[in-house]
């Protein structure tokens, strides 16, 4: 997958909402906006958007000399996920299909993305619950459950802090004990860091890595020895969110995606809907684009 224009404006508001959320003054802002710009004149368009992110980012936190500028926003999204645990629960209790309404809410909660809107409040990740609940899934359910049921190891690719609240409860129907949770190996927007994973008690529940890579997906090239092992030893890998669909889309393993499909650019290469919520496997590039 490529690193499309329209993707650029999203990593120019990512450098603005850095510069606000860190308080760097005009002086500095100006200076963060104008290199952020001369690297994007100089990337690789051949690349996925994960890519140009972990460089963009990486300029940003040096200038701002901040290693983790969403670290607070991340630690509310948390609470603010953890709050709402208790109620997850009991529609999960309550379903006919506990797993499929599992995965639905895990699902729901990829809502809460930095990379797409900086200010997630309780009533829109209740909404996304509301909808992720009731709207059409694209894909093959029945398919995704079988290799589930007939799996032994799986991989779980995290994306986001607070979201990750919502992937434990899908984890807990799986069976935490054939799953190892993956996440991020550094600071990068809002994806979870093993600091989340303890945070949110997930390492209470299942084995915890991180990958290694501080890019916002999974680079596999990037990623440590030991996510690699577990990458490509699993029987199945679930990799959450749109991050890790642009990186991983093309890789021939049994991957199944699991996210809302939420720009352009990600709908038009899962040929779906934007807003849709979409379970598919990775996709045969054409070789002649």
């Amino acid at each position: 997958m490529k690193t499309y224009l329209e993707c650029i404006p999203c990593f120019v508001r990512h450098c603005l909402d850095v510069g606000k959320i860190t308080g760097a003054d005009e002086k500095l802002q100006e200076q963060l906006l104008r290199e952020v710009l001369l690297s994007l004149s100089k990337i690789d368009m051949s690349k996925p958007p994960p890519y140009t992110a972990k460089h963009i980012h990486s300029l940003i936190r040096k200038i701002t000399n901040n290693p983790d500028p969403y670290k607070e926003i991340k630690i509310r999204h948390n609470k603010l996920a953890i709050k709402i645990y208790p109620k997850l629960k009991s529609m999960v209790k309550g379903s006919p299909d506990p797993i499929n309404t599992a995965m639905r809410l895990a699902m729901a909660g990829n809502i809460i993305d930095l990379g797409v809107k900086n200010n997630i409040t309780e009533q829109e990740v209740e909404k996304s619950i509301a909808n992720g609940l009731s709207q059409p899934l694209i894909g093959d359910f029945q398919l995704f459950k079988k290799e589930i049921k007939n799996s032994k190891n799986i991989l779980y690719l995290a994306d986001n802090a607070g979201e990750i609240v919502f992937d434990k409860i899908f984890i807990e129907e799986i069976g935490p004990e054939k799953i190892t949770l993956a996440v991020r190996g550094g600071p990068i927007i809002n994806d979870a860091t093993i600091y989340d994973a303890k945070f949110c008690n997930l390492d209470k529940i299942v084995n915890v890595i991180d990958n290694g890579s501080d890019a916002p997906g999974t680079i596999l090239e990037d990623c440590k020895e030991e996510f690699l092992n577990k990458f490509w030893n699993s029987d199945l890998v679930i990799a959450k969110g749109q991050g890790n669909f642009e990186s991983l889309s093309n890789v021939e393993h049994n991957i199944f995606f699991l996210f809302k499909a939420k720009c352009n650019v990600i709908a038009n290469h899962a040929n779906v809907q934007v807003g849709s919520c979409v379970l598919t496997r990775p996709i045969k590039e054409d070789k002649g684009n």
